[in-house]
C-alpha cells in the first residue's frame, strides 16, 4: 500500500492506495469512528459489484452499515438526489460525529460529500472511490457539489474527507471506456505539472490499460501526490489550485453541450479540453506547435477521444460553446480565466486570452466534424 498525506493542518488526512483495500475497509475505517456504524451512499452499478464485499469487511470489524443506492450517471448530481440523500441520512439519525461513506465514482463522491458538508453543518465522511477518475482527482481535495442547469459543479462546498481508500483492484471491473475516461485526468497531471510524468505515461500507458496493478498503483500515487501538494498550498482555489482545471474550461462546456450524457464522459471532455488548451497556447506563441500534436498522439495511442470530431451527435456552434464556457467557475469580474501552458508540464493561469482566437479555434474544430 502507498500512502499520500494531504497536509492541511488539523484537517490533514491520508490517501491510501493499493490492491485489497475494500477487503480491509473495516480495519481502515474503525479508528475514525465515534460509534461502530456508518451510512454508505453508493450507486446501482457499484452496489452490484462491490457493496457486499464492503459491508462484509465492515461487519467483520464489528461495524454496522446501511446503504442508500442511487441511479448511476452524471444526472444523479442534482438537487433532487441531494435532497433524497440528506433526508435519508437524517432518517437514519446520522450525527455530526458519525461517518458517511461515499462509495462510487466521482458523481457519488461529489454528491455524498456535499450531503455530508451540509448535514448538521458538517458530518465527517470517507471516500472509497471506485473509478480511476475518482481515485486520481475527485476524491482528493475536498471539492464537493452538484450540477445546475446553468453548468457543472456550480453548487457545492469545500469539505475534506477524513480518509480516502483507493483500491486498485476495483479498476479491473471498469469497462475499457470508463478506464480511459479516468486516464484523461491522469494524463492531465503530466500536462499541467510534470513532463517527466507525461513521458512515463507515454511509455507505460498501454500497460496501465492492459491491467498492470503495480503501474496502475504508481500512476494513481503520482497523480494524487501532485494534487495533494497543490491542495496543501491552495485549498480553496484562490490561485495555484486552478491549475488542476487544465482542460476543464473546454471540457465542462462540452459536457453541458452534450447534456451530461454518455455521449461524452467527464474524463473524455478533460482530455479533449487539454488538447484544445495546448492548441490555444500554441496559437498564442506560448508553446511549440509540436507539443499539442504530441499530446494528441498519446491520446490516439491510448485509443482515446482527442477532438470535437470524436464526439457523437450535434454540438452547438462556436458561439454556443463560448456561452457555456462563460459559466465556468473561474470567471472573475466577467473575465474567463484559462489554464494554458508554455510546454507540456508547464501550465499557468491567465485571463489574457483573446475570445476571438478561442472562437476561431472552436470553429475550425467544429468544421472538422
Amino acid at each position: 500500500m502507498k500512502t499520500v498525506n494531504v497536509a492541511l493542518g488539523k484537517r490533514a488526512y491520508e490517501v491510501r492506495i493499493g490492491p485489497g483495500l475494500i477487503a480491509r475497509a473495516g480495519a481502515e475505517i474503525a479508528p475514525f469512528l465515534n460509534r461502530p456504524r456508518v451510512a454508505i451512499v453508493t450507486e446501482e452499478r457499484v452496489a452490484g459489484l462491490h457493496l457486499d464485499a464492503l459491508q462484509g469487511a465492515l461487519s467483520d470489524a464489528g461495524i454496522e452499515s446501511e446503504a442508500l443506492i442511487l441511479p448511476p450517471g452524471e444526472a444523479t448530481k442534482d438537487w433532487a438526489h441531494l435532497t433524497k440523500t440528506v433526508e435519508w441520512l437524517l432518517e437514519r439519525q446520522v450525527e455530526r460525529k458519525d461517518m458517511v461513506v461515499a462509495f462510487g465514482g466521482g458523481v457519488i463522491g461529489d454528491l455524498a460529500g456535499f450531503a455530508a458538508a451540509i448535514l448538521r453543518r458538517g458530518v465527517r465522511f470517507v471516500q472509497i472511490p471506485t473509478s480511476l477518475l475518482a481515485q486520481v482527482d475527485s476524491s482528493v481535495g475536498g471539492k464537493t457539489g452538484i450540477n445546475s442547469s446553468h453548468g457543472k459543479n456550480l453548487v457545492g462546498a469545500f469539505h475534506q474527507p477524513s480518509l480516502v481508500l483507493a483500491d486498485i483492484d476495483v479498476l479491473g471491473t471498469l469497462s475499457a471506456r470508463d478506464f480511459l475516461a479516468g486516464y484523461g485526468e491522469v494524463v492531465k497531471y503530466g500536462g499541467l505539472g510534470s513532463l517527466d510524468f507525461f513521458e512515463w505515461l507515454e511509455k507505460n500507458g498501454p500497460d496501465l490499460a492492459a491491467g498492470d496493478v503495480a503501474k496502475r498503483t504508481e500512476a494513481v500515487r503520482r497523480s494524487v501526490q501532485m494534487k495533494a501538494d497543490i491542495v496543501a498550498r491552495d485549498e480553496t482555489e484562490q490561485g495555484e489550485r486552478a491549475l488542476l482545471n487544465l482542460g476543464h474550461t473546454f471540457g465542462h462546456a462540452l459536457e453541458a453541450a452534450t447534456g451530461y450524457s454518455d455521449r461524452l464522459l467527464h474524463g473524455e471532455g478533460v482530455a479533449i479540453g487539454c488538447a484544445l488548451a495546448f492548441e490555444t497556447s500554441a496559437r498564442m506563441g506560448l508553446m511549440s506547435q509540436e507539443a499539442p500534436s504530441r499530446f494528441r498522439e498519446h491520446l490516439a495511442a491510448m485509443g482515446m477521444k482527442r477532438d470535437l470530431s470524436d464526439i457523437p451527435g450535434d454540438l452547438p456552434g462556436a458561439d454556443g460553446l463560448m456561452a457555456l464556457m462563460a459559466q465556468d467557475k473561474k470567471v472573475e469580474a466577467g473575465r474567463l480565466k484559462f489554464i494554458l501552458a508554455r510546454g507540456i508540464g508547464e501550465a499557468f493561469v491567465t485571463d489574457a486570452v483573446d475570445p476571438a482566437l478561442v472562437r476561431g479555434l472552436l470553429s475550425e474544430a467544429l468544421a472538422r466534424r
